[in-house]
């Protein structure tokens, strides 16, 4: 079944949102506290709405949502470095100040905050803490666990919290329950950044008072504001929540028909075939689908045929993001662009993509692709050609004049393998008698292809790139490790190269710099996989974070786009503008969808149970 995201056509939907894209950030002129805050323009509720647009008011409480994750978990803190922390515990036990509408590309709506105001400019943010919000254990959010959390997220917490942190010049009481953060540069998306900054209790953090040190990874429970609680927690295999009874937030509007089901559940398995079985037997409420392949020809099993479970397919409208192969610029071997474009095209993508998902997919064609947002084929032109002209000497070919991946569709295989090879003996490498392939010092081209356990449709891409890389005598072998080990080795860069996914969405900022700025090529913990170290990059994430208009934003999203294409950091794999999910046929949710689709936001937020 078919879902579609609004109760008429698409291409409406897709001018509206392009609409709302095009209102100047200079429209943004706050008189007093507000009720919510967008990026562009004005947020599209008004003070008085009942519920968001995609969840159902009138949905039940009630029931129980089971989850399956590959991989294992060995802490419930997700705010530090070290551990590996469930997803479920920040999404249903956390509650921040303001809240997201995933109908919108960036508006944020008051929750823990009963208000928010700015200025034209975002020179500062001041927030009024809600009356009545309580923590899990009942007692009350306070002003000074606001303050504690902000400040100890940005000074002690993950490196994720810590470039907002930096931007702050000061932060002020400045009433009862209101306060106030002035900043150091400009920065539009600050205000909404710490508007989604998680608020925890200070109390359980007091040494002094008996609490543990924040900086611990440990498996007892955060208290936080959100409408779950862990209940019960089996240390690497599964944690439970339980919904609070008379949670403070189910008289706010913008939660009416969220958070519905009683009880989640999130199972861990060390084997996404494992996780699927269970699925098939009724242990796990939704599946979600990668492979177009499986999804057309795997689901005639006894749950489906009898009606137990069905299957939905939810469009969106968000970027493809970029899913694939990144490759460790840190390392010697990989630091010339040129064997970078060499191992490009050694991926025959049509091959792998016919091998493991049927061709049914289409290929990732940039970061940003599937959107207004990704950059525009050929030469760079108006403001784009502009933002990039400072930085042409430095930037690699086919940022400015364009680039595309290399295509294989059989034909050009041996043309391909020829551009690799030219390619790898200008930057140093040639192949020996024995076709192995080797550096001026005699060192072969070896490397390994680090990868989480249990991603079958992974390992089987990346088994078949070592088959045609070998075309170049060059010896690739996996390493398949557990999660543990993986969030350690990934957060010290100790990896040739690995695969991870990057989620991009309409309103890209900040975070670009935890994905690719420069101080992530030393300092651990970030999302900078690739060791991205280019002012033309950081140049392009401020032009994003001051520009004033919503041509000068998507042309340095564009700009940005081009550079990373350019700089060949990841062997894209493939996207689907549409999400597969297989349910249990007593899980519902509304017909009228966000436009990022299956996304957070959706599910488990906006679903409910009902025999």
């Amino acid at each position: 079944m078919a879902i579609k995201n609004r109760p008429f056509p698409l291409i409406p939907v897709i001018a509206a949102l392009l609409a709302t894209v095009a209102l100047p950030y200079a429209a943004v002129a706050q008189d007093g506290p507000q009720h919510g805050i967008a990026m562009y323009g004005e947020p599209a509720l008004p003070q008085d709405f009942v519920a968001l647009p995609y969840a159902n008011p009138e949905a039940p409480h009630g029931g129980r949502f089971v989850f399956a994750e590959v991989g294992s978990f060995d802490s419930l803190n997700p705010f530090i470095l070290r551990g590996s922390a469930p997803w479920g515990v920040n999404l249903l036990t956390v509650q921040s100040l303001l809240g997201r509408s995933y109908d919108e590309p960036f508006t944020l709506y008051a929750v823990l905050a009963e208000s928010v105001e700015t200025d034209s400019a975002r020179s500062y943010v001041e927030f009024t803490l809600r009356e009545g919000a309580r923590f899990s254990d009942g007692s009350p959010v306070t002003l000074e666990d606001v303050i504690w959390s902000f400040e100890t997220m940005g000074t002690e917490g993950h490196p994720r919290y810590q470039t907002a942190w930096t931007k702050i010049e000061s932060m002020e009481r400045v009433g009862e329950r209101s306060l106030r953060f002035t900043f150091t540069e400009p920065d539009r998306e600050l205000p909404l950044i710490l508007g989604l900054r998680p608020i925890v209790q200070r109390a359980q953090f007091d040494v002094s008072q008996g609490g543990r040190s924040f900086a611990d990874s440990s498996l007892t429970p955060v208290i936080a504001s959100g409408p779950y609680a862990v209940s019960a927690v089996d240390p690497g295999r599964s944690v439970t929540f339980r919904r609070i009874p008379d949670w403070w937030g189910d008289a706010l509007p913008f939660f009416a028909g969220q958070y519905n089901a009683d009880e989640i559940r999130y199972e861990y398995y060390s084997d996404m075939s494992v996780a699927f079985e269970a699925f098939k037997a009724g242990l796990i409420s939704v599946w979600r689908e990668g492979n177009a392949a499986r999804w057309a020809d795997s689901y005639d099993f006894p749950a489906i045929q009898d009606g137990r479970a069905r299957q939905v397919e939810v469009p969106h409208q968000r970027p493809s993001g970029m899913s694939g192969l990144w490759i460790n610029t840190r390392r010697p071997q990989f630091a010339d662009w040129r064997v970078r474009e060499a191992l490009l095209l050694a991926f025959d993508f049509e091959r792998i993509n016919t091998l493991v998902t049927g061709g049914a997919e289409p290929r990732i064609a940039s970061y940003f692709g599937n959107s207004v947002l990704g950059m525009r084929p050929g030469p760079a032109e108006g403001r784009v050609a502009e933002l990039l002209a400072p930085f042409a000497d430095e930037l690699p070919p086919g940022a400015i004049d364009g680039y595309a991946l290399p295509e294989n569709d059989g034909r050009n295989a041996r043309r391909n393998r020829r551009a690799a090879m030219r390619l790898l003996a200008e930057a140093g490498w040639e192949p020996d008698d024995s076709g192995v392939l080797r550096n001026g010092a005699g060192e072969a081209f070896t490397f390994e292809i680090l990868l989480l356990q249990g991603q079958a449709e992974i390992l089987a891409t990346a088994q078949a790139y070592v088959e045609d890389l070998q075309g170049l005598g060059i010896t690739a072998r996996v390493n398949l490790i557990d999660s543990a080990q993986y969030v350690q080795r990934t957060n010290q860069y100790d990896f040739d190269m690995t695969y991870a996914l990057r989620l991009m969405s309409l309103s890209p900022g900040n975070e670009q710099y935890l994905y690719w700025g420069a101080e992530g090529v030393d300092n651990p913990g970030t999302r900078n996989f690739a060791g991205v170290q280019d002012p033309a990059v950081e140049a392009m994430i401020g032009a994003m974070l001051s520009a004033e208009s919503d041509e000068d934003f998507t042309a340095a999203v564009r700009a940005l786009d081009r550079v990373l294409m350019a700089g060949r950091y990841a062997i894209p794999f493939w996207f689907s503008p549409t999400s597969r999910m297989a349910l249990q046929s007593n899980l519902h949710f509304p017909d009228v969808l966000p436009i990022y689709g299956d996304w957070t936001g959706f599910l488990p937020e906006t679903w409910w149970y009902q025999e």
